[in-house]
């Protein structure tokens, strides 16, 4: 018999053109389709406003290859960071982080990461492979029932900055907000979903053409080109003058503003000289700043900046106008920060 097809690749429709073809009613396909996407069903079995031989066929025509929760660990802070593994055994990872204000879901796009920015775990493994849609669905999902499960409280935002990067997954990250956003899905607005990138200029137009209407965080860490080159090699292809005007092709297009995470590093880029050059490159698109704790990593070169340089920082920037905050970190007793996540409870692959 061929190899099964993934249900959660199929639309209503085929999903309809099937029902009709082994003879059941074609409504039984929105039962169908709703269990997958609003209830996040994760066998056939769950279904059961469906008979068990209809569930049977379904089983024997089709796949329904769900995320697992291979590790849960709670940080000190509430944070909770997830081992997940993905139907082929791959593990990759994704962070629920509570606040008083907002219960964020961070989520990964790839299994490892190619882009080996120099302070980011993530980046000390090879590229393993992209994620599918469904399997980022399922992240967003199973984040959301933690959220519900230990705090009592809805989702409210969602961060395409767990593993790997973004564009470099461009059709699958477009149809899991498809399917997060979309009424007969998860029904979370575009305006809660942040997407970070490192910085793939034409990638970043590409977003702009297509006028999403997610949030746009470019991983900036220096607004000098000789310093970002240093710690991300990406900067070689997409220097900071490329992106500047990939950055306002995108507002043109979506009229969002961006946010520029900065990652801030002791006698790196901690300087006011630093703070200066950033509250230029401000000036090229409506903005916002991100000034981010730096979380240390096995073997890394850098280390935190001092708190009285990080809030003068910070000042220089507000004296600007510019929009502005300092982000304290979460989860790092666990490896749940930002830059942390690294697959540290085991291998890549579970067998």
């Amino acid at each position: 018999m061929a190899e099964k097809k993934n249900i959660r690749e199929l639309s209503l429709e085929e999903m309809k053109s099937f029902f009709v073809e082994i003879g059941e009613k074609p409504f039984r396909a929105k039962q169908l389709y709703e269990w997958l996407w609003q209830k996040s069903a994760r066998s056939f079995e769950e279904m059961t406003n469906l008979s068990k031989g209809l569930r049977e066929k379904l089983e024997l025509h089709f796949d329904l290859p769900a995320v697992k929760v291979a590790e849960e660990q709670i940080s000190n802070d509430k944070t909770v960071k997830n081992a997940f593994q993905l139907a082929d055994g791959k593990i990759t990872e994704g962070v629920l982080i509570p606040t008083t204000k907002r219960m964020t879901a961070c989520i990964s796009s790839q299994v490892g990461c190619s882009l080996a920015c120099k302070f980011c775990a993530t980046g000390k493994l090879k590229l393993m492979r992209n994620i599918r849609f469904d399997e980022i669905y399922d992240q967003v999902a199973i984040i959301k029932a933690q959220a519900e499960k230990y705090y009592d409280r809805p989702l409210s935002n969602i961060v395409y900055m767990g593993m790997g990067e973004p564009l470099l997954n461009y059709s699958q990250l477009l149809k899991s907000v498809e399917r997060i956003t979309a009424e007969d899905g998860l029904g979370m607005s575009p305006k809660r979903i942040t997407v970070s990138t490192a910085g793939i200029a034409k990638l970043i137009k590409r977003l702009g053409d297509d006028e999403v209407k997610f949030n746009l965080a470019l991983s900036l860490h220096a607004a000098n080109d000789e310093k970002r080159s240093h710690i991300m090699p990406i900067n070689e292809q997409n220097n900071l003058e490329v992106l500047a005007e990939a950055l306002k092709h995108f507002h043109d297009k979506t009229g969002s503003r961006v946010t520029f995470e900065y990652i801030i590093f002791k006698d790196f880029n901690d300087e006011l000289q630093d703070a200066a050059e950033l509250a230029e490159f401000c000036k090229h698109v409506p903005c916002k700043i991100n000034i981010i704790e730096y979380n240390p990593i096995d073997e890394g070169e850098f280390q935190q900046a001092d708190p009285q340089k990080v809030d003068a920082f910070a000042d220089f920037l507000e004296s600007r106008n510019l929009v502005v905050n300092v982000r304290r970190s979460r989860g790092k007793d666990i490896d749940a920060a930002c830059g942390q996540l690294a697959n540290k409870n085991g291998a890549v692959t579970v067998d």
